[in-house]
């Protein structure tokens, strides 16, 4: 009898643990239907545009004509060609190190400062998040008139620095900067503190005790343990100043002497002003991805922890 009991109890394992048994074909179902919404966004904005770029990226591809055929590598050829590429990227590259540069040790300082505050913490939490609360567009419409030098406050405060918005290449970067860390800077203050609101109070405690300065502990404690943040907010930071688009469009439209246009507008200039050709837009589309991609694979690979398998 006992015999039979284990024989029947394995069998009813087996059934249960079976791939192709109904209950496990049902969970496979089901787990699909909850997939397939996001799946299918995917594939609709993401997938499809990214194919139909590569598609354009080889063709001959007039903006009011549309498909004249395959031309590869036609269009590489004239993105490189271009006399704005080479610019374009050493300024995106310029740009990127120190909105980055800025962002991220600026980000961190004020969670830092936040995180010790305790009398004015919601007070200096408040302040520092409500410009994120601020579109891009609207904040660099704003910034715009600001630098006005027929109304803005700024102008005139510029000015006696014998530093006019526009006036050189720098002072437009470095008035595009400055809009873009008053615009982020709170943002990466909180993925910051969330950083390090997450690593134990203990061992702070315990390096208190051992009698650590507060440099050595932010070097030994903090900085490691906020890896895994740094790692997430400097991906972001590069990823979103390599594609800067609307603070230079709104505020320096390329200006001036074009010194100040992005990789990514030169994108826009190629497919909707002068050449008229989505072709090449769509061919430097493909290298800027490209860029993006490695890019990132070298700050995962920088940003890894060895000790983690």
């Amino acid at each position: 009898m006992s015999v039979s009991m284990m024989s029947g109890r394995a069998g009813r394992s087996r059934r249960r643990s079976d791939p192709a048994s109904p209950a496990r074909r049902g969970q496979a179902v089901k787990g699909w239907l909850y997939v397939s919404p996001t799946a299918v966004f995917v594939a609709v904005l993401f997938v499809v545009p990214l194919l139909l770029v590569v598609r354009m990226s080889l063709s001959r591809w007039p903006l009011l004509t549309g498909d004249q055929g395959f031309n590869a590598p036609d269009n590489y050829t004239k993105v490189l060609d271009n006399r704005f590429f080479a610019d374009s990227v050493v300024f995106t590259v310029k740009y990127t190190v120190l909105a980055t540069v800025l962002l991220i040790a600026l980000g961190l300082g004020l969670a830092l400062l936040v995180q010790e505050s305790s009398r004015w913490k919601g007070l200096l939490r408040a302040s520092f998040l409500i410009p994120s609360a601020l579109g891009l567009a609207s904040a660099s419409l704003l910034f715009y008139v600001l630098y006005s030098p027929i109304a803005g406050p700024a102008a005139d405060l510029m000015a006696n620095f014998g530093w006019t918005f526009l006036g050189s290449p720098n002072a437009a970067l470095f008035s595009t900067v400055f809009l873009i860390v008053w615009r982020f800077a709170g943002f990466y203050m909180l993925l910051m503190l969330v950083g390090l609101q997450g690593i134990p109070a203990e061992l702070y405690e315990a390096a208190r005790i051992d009698g650590a300065s507060r440099w050595q502990t932010f070097r030994r404690i903090t900085l490691p343990l906020l890896r895994p943040t740094l790692a997430l907010t400097t991906i972001m930071c590069v990823t979103g100043s390599l594609l800067a688009f609307e603070q230079f469009y709104i505020l320096t439209k390329g200006g001036p002497d074009n010194s100040t246009i992005t990789v990514v507008q030169l994108i826009y200039i190629m497919a909707f002003q002068g050449q008229n050709d989505l072709g090449v837009a769509a061919a430097l589309s493909v290298i800027a991805l490209i860029a993006l991609v490695v890019i990132n694979a070298v700050q995962l690979r920088a940003f890894h922890n060895p000790d983690e398998k």
